[in-house]
């Protein structure tokens, strides 16, 4: 069995939206007003591991859609390249879906989803372990879906007979609902102390006329 390196080169890749709602379950935020590059060089820090490169990921709605968040996430975003982060965004795909109110009536509301972004973690994870880019992948996010990626990255390790850490990280609080990090991963949550320690100061909402 490979040995863990002495040296442990780290790359994160964040899931903006499940950040975001883990966050907001978690500790009661109302928007994503976490730092990226600080939250990944915290959570590194603190492992003991040495990042290397910080990678997001995020669906936003048009201009036409919703103007506001794709302004907020424009912004967010441009700060964010700016910092040495990696971003990938996508537009959110609506979809009329039924809901039930309070009342007992239903009602159809319109959702945005996002297509394919789990999709391009996944790639992403899965191409920077065989060009071995990372010793240790930090993904920030509960979505099993990326247990997948996790199986394929053990298969590499194997391959290329060296270590590789796979790590499910997310927010958890005393409200905290889905205590449980991504399958095939090491789950390491963050309490609120650190998450606060890597708020960004800058609000990049718009200001409402």
């Amino acid at each position: 069995m490979a040995e863990k390196p002495k040296h442990v080169r780290a790359v994160t890749f964040i899931d903006g939206q499940n950040l975001f709602y883990s966050a907001k379950n978690a500790f009661g935020y109302d928007y994503p007003n976490y730092n990226p590059l600080r939250l990944s060089q915290a959570f590194c820090k603190k492992n003991g591991w040495n990042l290397s490169q910080v990678r997001f990921y995020t669906g936003i709605p048009s201009k036409d859609d919703n103007d506001f968040w794709n302004a907020f996430w424009t912004n967010k975003a441009a700060a964010m390249n700016r910092a040495g982060v990696h971003c990938h965004m996508r537009t959110l795909v609506y979809r009329d879906t039924l809901k039930q109110l309070q009342d007992g009536s239903i009602t159809r509301v319109r959702v945005g989803f996002e297509k394919g972004i789990d999709v391009r973690i996944a790639l992403d994870l899965v191409r920077m372990a065989r060009t071995e880019s990372f010793d240790v992948a930090v993904i920030f996010s509960q979505d099993q879906d990326l247990a997948e990626a996790a199986i394929e990255i053990k298969s590499i390790s194997k391959e290329q007979d060296r270590w590789i850490g796979v790590v499910s990280a997310y927010p958890e609080g005393q409200s905290t609902k889905k205590q449980r990090g991504i399958d095939q991963t090491m789950w390491l949550p963050f309490d609120k102390e650190l998450y606060c320690s890597c708020l960004d100061a800058r609000d990049f909402r718009p200001r409402l006329p």
